[in-house]
């Protein structure tokens, strides 16, 4: 993403609607400052202010990060530059997105945790008279216990990393989830 076209863009939408930015600071809760920022290409407006001035100026966001009015052509094309691009530039890695959301899982299910070694330290101390194989079956149980867990721990982990970075629509293009 180009910021100082971004923002030349936003300038210019503002000036087609005739508003100082004094007057759009005020329209939308920020400062004047703040809408300086955003022209000169210094700090990209917020989410929420990005569809706040979509509406305002009846452009999409796509065109807004494009920092030009697109063809239908283009539309599609510059979506997704602008969803690697703003992928690239996320304040959060993904593997910093994964590991928030593994503590996230593992703050959520600790009882799962707690209960799964008591169950083995009961099965450990009713064996400890038994022959070695059956703690093989115990540390096999155990093993599988862990795999299994860690299994649905993954799959909660990527599917709130990856299917809120991007989908596909009907057509195959990739776009952000609006949940």
């Amino acid at each position: 993403m180009d910021m100082t076209r971004i923002g030349a863009f936003l300038a210019e939408l503002r000036k087609e609607q005739g508003l100082t930015q004094e007057e759009l600071g005020g329209s939308l809760g920020v400062s004047n400052k703040t809408v300086s920022r955003w022209e000169t290409g210094t700090y990209l407006p917020p989410v929420e202010m990005l569809q706040l001035l979509s509406d305002k100026y009846n452009v999409s966001i796509n065109e807004i990060l494009s920092g030009e009015r697109l063809s239908a052509e283009d539309y599609w094309e510059k979506a997704e530059e602008n969803i690697k691009s703003a992928l690239h530039q996320s304040a959060f890695s993904v593997q910093e997105r994964m590991a928030f959301f593994k503590r996230k899982w593992i703050k959520e299910h600790w009882p799962v945790f707690i209960v799964c070694v008591i169950a083995l330290l009961v099965i450990a101390l009713a064996l400890r008279r038994r022959p070695t194989e059956a703690y093989i079956l115990c540390t096999l149980g155990a093993l599988v216990q862990y795999l299994t867990l860690r299994n649905r721990m993954m799959a909660y982990v990527e599917g709130r990393v990856f299917d809120r970075i991007s989908r596909e629509d009907d057509t195959g293009h990739s776009i952000f989830d609006r949940d």
